[in-house]
C-alpha cells in the first residue's frame, strides 16, 4: 500500500511497500544493498530517487523516523523470479523485506 510521505520542506513522496511476493516496505529500507548481494536469482534493482541527494546535502531528515535517507532503495523489479530462499528477508538489518509465497 502506497502512501504520501510528507518531508520537512514540505515536498510529500509516495513510498511505501514494493512488490507483493517481494514486499520491500521503502519507508523503512535503508538502501545498504544487502538483499542484492545475498539474492540467488537476481530480483532487486537499484530503484534511484531523484532529488534526495539535495536532501541529503541539506540535511533534511524524514518525518517518519523509521529509516535515514538514501539516494536509492531497493526494487523487486524481479519478483516473479524469486525462488523463496528468504536469504534478503533473513539478511536485511531493519526487517524492510517480506517474503509472501504464493
Amino acid at each position: 500500500m502506497d502512501h504520501q510521505l510528507k518531508w520537512k520542506d514540505g515536498v510529500s513522496k509516495e513510498y511505501g511497500v514494493h512488490g507483493s511476493a517481494v514486499g520491500v516496505d521503502f519507508d523503512i529500507c535503508i538502501a545498504d544493498g544487502i538483499c542484492i548481494t545475498v539474492c540467488p536469482v537476481n530480483v532487486f534493482d537499484r530503484m534511484e530517487l531523484p532529488g534526495e541527494q539535495e536532501k541529503m546535502d541539506k540535511g533534511i531528515t524524514n518525518d517518519s523516523g523509521k529509516a535515514p535517507l538514501a539516494t536509492w532503495k531497493a526494487d523487486p523489479a524481479r519478483e516473479n523470479d524469486c525462488i523463496f530462499c528468504r536469504a534478503c528477508e533473513i539478511q536485511c538489518p531493519v526487517q524492510a523485506i517480506k517474503i509472501t509465497e504464493p
